[in-house]
């Protein structure tokens, strides 16, 4: 599966601060479970990505 892939699968994303510091971005669906921790730079770096990402889409659905 790409990133252009479709699919019907469906998932819950939960984002914020643990009580270490870290920035949790928590996926949870059907037969998935995954807590991925972040220091806050690698937070931000992925925060700026996906701003550039929405960027891009806005960009492409204009054409």
């Amino acid at each position: 599966m790409g990133i252009n892939s479709e699919n019907d699968m469906s998932a819950d994303l939960q984002i914020g601060p643990t009580n270490l510091g870290m920035v949790r971005i928590y996926i949870t669906g059907d037969k998935i479970d995954l807590p991925m921790d972040f220091d806050p730079e690698e937070a931000e770096d992925i925060a700026e990505e996906l701003r550039a990402a929405a960027a891009a889409a806005r960009k492409a659905t204009k054409k």
